[in-house]
């Protein structure tokens, strides 16, 4: 999920933020019916707000998902807790000083990194460090490529992410040292970021307003499918080296990226390759049986408007303008919280199944396959009732059965697993709910770094879920109550942030200020009217 990322990907907004999407206009000329969708900008107009183009495009990179869920995922089944005898002196027990070497449980798992590099004991934590520096290198990823994106377009950064994807990932399938494993690992991470980031921009790039909200929602599908699918190849790949091979090899496919994918034509255009822009848009026109014949005038005269325009539209905020006014200071605060508890409980939930008894394939899968629908519900419980009712829905939803958890014992595992499934169920709602919002809630000036921000909270997030996940050994209601807390605490908040659905986008720092402001009676009416 995901993810996601994305860091953020609201280097999309400024780019393509349009007029809202308008009903196709009907005009009679010479007797034919010729329909104009007058309030989108020329770029939009000329490629289409969806078509074939558009369809092949997102057929094309909607499967980078894969891997960012495979890479993400795979510490479930490369590092699993297994159970260990002190195999120097059987007599010991297994963490006792004079124990210098153990026996593995290979019952399961055939090999592990945690079996192949002993990493019990004093050493039990470097797993889950592992994984931590492994989301940490999403997020750098995610800034990295992101801005490589901004200056040499979305598609080198994203071939180059995907190469380093490849050779990393199997690298750290055949190295001997665990350092190197985790230098590796931490390397494909920050490629992984770059996929995320610049595979979502691409997208929102071409994609028209009218189905954007849809698309956001569908990129994360084949994210549900790649954490199915892992359970499918761990089952089969039981020693940690294949399985690690498996998973990354499949990014050779993905090369072929540098002659599919084409070019935003967006990016063309705001670099200044207007001929760039008009040879893909007349691409897409033809695909999508639109006409040609005025694409190069309109984008060049385009061109000339944005110029003119250049000085008025390059005002910028800053991080510091997200919290210099009490209302935007508190919106910001409860949206970025909100990213903190995706990042933690959906990472921490799912890696909390595998630690929580019985049969971890099943375990994996099914809570899997149970995302795919939430994924798919959340596309209609935010048109019926809105960002902030859906959030707080899945929130609570999330909280309540991770509490519950707490209260069931140990050994009931189907329960464990079943509860714990409903709470992924909830922060794969939440995850693509908060995207939208935030793109929502942050007005222009802002939006790309306020996105960006509370992105990187989600990394953070995502980075102590193995810690939290592991707290089962101190306390096997420890976890859930964490993951069940914050996501209740996120769903109050959310009770103090406007509904954004069905309002025009704030624009500047006061329009974001005054949206959703409650004001005294006798009181300036706020953008909006401050509606809850």
């Amino acid at each position: 999920m995901t993810e996601p990322s994305r860091e953020i990907e609201l280097q999309t907004q400024n780019a393509v933020d349009v007029l809202p999407p308008s009903e196709a206009v009907a005009t009679k000329k010479d007797g034919d019916t010729t329909k104009k969708n007058w309030n989108l900008d020329p770029i939009q107009r000329a490629m289409g707000q969806l078509g074939w183009w558009h369809i092949l495009v997102c057929a094309v990179v909607f499967p980078l998902k894969f891997p960012v869920a495979w890479h993400q995922m795979s510490t479930i089944f490369l590092g699993p807790s297994v159970n260990y005898t002190c195999a120097s002196d059987p007599t010991l027990e297994p963490c006792d000083e004079a124990c210098t070497s153990w026996s593995y449980d290979n019952s399961t798992f055939s090999t592990t990194i945690t079996s192949e590099w002993d990493l019990v004991c004093t050493k039990g934590n470097l797993v889950k460090l592992a994984q931590t520096i492994f989301m940490f290198g999403i997020l750098v990823g995610g800034v990295l490529f992101g801005s490589l994106a901004d200056k040499y377009g979305r598609r080198p950064p994203l071939v180059i992410a995907v190469l380093i994807q490849l050779v990393a990932g199997v690298g750290a399938a055949v190295i001997g040292s665990f350092w190197v494993f985790v230098v590796l690992r931490f390397l494909s991470a920050v490629a992984t970021g770059g996929t995320m980031v610049t595979s979502f921009v691409l997208v929102m790039e071409i994609i028209g307003p009218k189905w954007r909200e849809l698309f956001s929602v569908l990129y994360q599908i084949p994210f549900n499918l790649g954490h199915l699918t892992l359970a499918g190849f761990a089952y089969f790949l039981r020693e940690w080296r294949q399985l690690q091979f498996a998973l990354s090899i499949f990014s050779v496919l993905m090369v072929s990226y540098y002659w599919l994918v084409p070019e935003s034509p967006r990016y063309l255009f705001t670099s200044g390759n207007v001929d760039g822009a008009v040879t893909v848009l007349e691409t897409a026109a033809k695909r999508n049986k639109l006409p040609t014949e005025t694409i190069r005038t309109d984008i060049e005269l385009y061109a000339k408007e944005k110029s003119r325009n250049a000085s008025a539209s390059d005002s910028k905020g800053n991080v510091l303008d997200l919290f210099r006014t009490p209302n935007m200071r508190a919106k910001t605060l409860y949206m970025c919280f909100n990213w903190f508890v995706c990042g933690l409980a959906f990472f921490g939930v799912a890696q909390y199944v595998g630690h929580a008894g019985g049969d971890i394939y099943t375990n994996v899968a099914v809570s899997a396959a149970l995302e795919l629908p939430g994924t798919l519900l959340c596309i209609y419980l935010m048109k019926a009732y809105g960002r902030k009712k859906t959030l707080i829905f899945s929130n609570t939803l999330t909280g309540i059965s991770m509490l519950a958890i707490a209260f069931v014992p140990p050994s009931a595992s189907v329960l464990n697993v079943g509860l714990a499934s409903v709470g992924l169920v909830g922060m794969s709602i939440s995850f693509p709910t908060v995207y939208l919002y935030a793109g929502e809630l942050f007005p222009t000036v802002v939006r790309n770094v306020g996105i960006g921000t509370a992105s990187m909270i989600a990394r953070f997030g995502s980075m102590i879920a193995p810690f939290v996940a592991g707290f089962g050994s101190i306390a096997y209601w420890l976890p859930p109550c964490i993951f069940g807390a914050t996501p209740l605490l996120g769903a109050f908040f959310v009770f103090f942030l406007p509904e954004t659905q069905g309002h025009p986008l704030p624009e500047t720092l006061e329009d974001g200020e005054n949206f959703g402001k409650r004001h005294k009676p006798d009181g300036p009416a706020s953008v909006e009217n401050g509606k809850h």
